[in-house]
């Protein structure tokens, strides 16, 4: 079950700055547990403010408390300001990375299990923040298989009808934030659309009610497409219902993950296993995964040929794009899938010792499913 402890009153709150309500959380948490007697086995916490939160109740009530960054602070600051590096004072004031960061470090030695998702954070934990190795396990963010997976071409095709969908799609889906890099993304498919005359490109992004820093996003994307003279081939998309997701991808001829940084890309994998050619950026730890060319392509969205040409590759070719669809879903099948994660997570659990999923610089083993 999930349970709604109250905190924070009403008013909206960044998540950079829910930390500040998290003793009241807390308090009120605890409150609920011993009102009701409950008894847990452990504390499972994600992002370093859950994190937190968890440590706080692992002490309190003498429990293990396994936590699973899935983004790091010290990681992200440098990614940005490396992009930006005269914006490092308002980077600071809007992600608060001087408070995240200390509590990281603390949160780190603290807690009993440290959780990766991805080799390059893996490494990243003992390489910036000392985590011992022996405290570290790896265990890749799920999907729901039931909602993502592959149709036939004639479901495909009344799909595309029904949402009035046309030519060679490249989709791209996610928040409006500009580490997603969806102006790299415009500017890489230009060079797509010169080439490929029946390319277009649908950019379902935002939420269903922009704040102001969204909606100036949102402005300087269509400035751009303007500029570029690409009106007539960009299609913006606000908000998609979650009912129409899965449909979204299977929809399209391509997926394209283009984050400046992205410390795993689930959107990527939900698009793989919808069994939608994938291109996914190298400035993150999903490409680590995949086999180029068998499980998806990837590519520096910093680079606009590389970025366009790669696109390009999949728009042009349909036996690529077979090979990626049939081979990426398998692969996000295989790896990806709830029920491996929770085998994974009850492993760690229970065993307190390193899971099943050996380490390498190109590939996760699937021991569960290795025949691809």
């Amino acid at each position: 079950r999930v349970i709604r402890v109250p905190c924070g009153g009403r008013n909206f709150v960044p998540k950079e700055y829910l930390y500040e309500k998290l003793p009241e959380w807390c308090e009120n948490a605890l409150r609920f547990i011993k009102k009701r007697g409950l008894k847990y086995e452990f504390i499972n916490s994600h992002y370093w403010d859950a994190g937190v939160a968890g440590q706080h109740l692992s002490e309190v009530l003498d429990l293990p408390h396994l936590h699973t960054p899935h983004s790091l602070g010290l990681w992200k600051k440098r990614q940005m300001e490396a992009d930006y590096p005269g914006d490092r004072e308002k980077f600071e004031k809007q992600y608060n990375f001087t408070k995240r960061t200390h509590h990281e470090r603390l949160l780190y030695a603290d807690c009993d299990t440290v959780v990766a998702t991805t080799p390059q954070q893996f490494d990243l934990l003992q390489a910036d923040y000392e985590v011992p190795v022996e405290k570290c396990r790896m265990i890749p963010p799920g999907y729901d298989d039931n909602r993502f997976f592959p149709v036939s071409e004639a479901s495909r095709n009344a799909i595309r009808q029904r949402l009035n969908f046309s030519g060679k799609l490249v989709l791209a889906i996610g928040r409006l934030a500009r580490n997603k890099g969806y102006d790299l993304l415009i500017n890489g498919f230009q060079l797509a659309a010169e080439r490929e005359a029946e390319a277009k490109l649908r950019l379902a992004v935002g939420g269903a009610d922009l704040n102001d820093a969204e909606q100036r996003i949102l402005d300087e994307l269509k400035e751009q497409v303007a500029r570029l003279k690409l009106e007539d081939r960009v299609l913006f998309e606000g908000f998609i219902p979650d009912e129409l997701l899965a449909d979204y991808y299977r929809a399209a001829d391509l997926f394209v993950l283009s984050s400046r940084y992205e410390p795993f890309g689930m959107t990527a994998i939900e698009a793989m296993a919808s069994g939608t050619p994938t291109v996914v950026t190298v400035h993150g730890g999903l490409y680590r995964a995949l086999t180029f060319g068998r499980h998806a392509l990837y590519a520096d969205p910093f680079d606009k040929e590389d970025l366009g040409i790669t696109m390009f590759k999949v728009l042009r070719h349909p036996r690529l794009r077979d090979r990626l669809a049939r081979m990426g879903a398998h692969k996000a099948r295989s790896l990806f899938t709830w029920t491996g994660i929770a085998q994974q997570l009850v492993a760690v659990v229970e065993q307190r010792a390193s899971v099943s999923l050996a380490l390498s610089d190109t590939e996760w083993d699937e021991p569960w499913n290795d025949a691809d």
